[in-house]
């Protein structure tokens, strides 16, 4: 429960640079590639929130209802593209 505390707390206060819309993995973009963007659902009801980037990786997470838990992680050694959130 604490664990799932200090996450959430994290999680909110990373949430406010919303900027990453959307994030592809893998190096042949439209045929091999998986793509998540935010608002997306995924995982049995859950919806993509946010995708972070930190310093050695990107994080997505997933929403239920109240509850956001981390999702994915990617390395920033992949094949990566990202798409910005262009609303200013």
């Amino acid at each position: 429960m604490i664990l799932m505390y200090k996450t959430v707390l994290l999680i909110g206060k990373k949430m406010k640079n919303n900027i990453i819309r959307k994030i592809t993995i893998g190096k042949d973009y439209k045929n091999d590639s998986m793509h998540y963007a935010v608002n997306q659902e995924v995982y049995g009801g859950h919806k993509i929130c946010d995708i972070i980037e930190e310093e050695d990786k990107y994080c997505i997470y997933i929403r239920k209802e109240e509850v956001v838990i981390p999702w994915k992680d990617f390395n920033k050694n992949m094949a990566i593209s990202i798409e910005y959130n262009l609303e200013y």
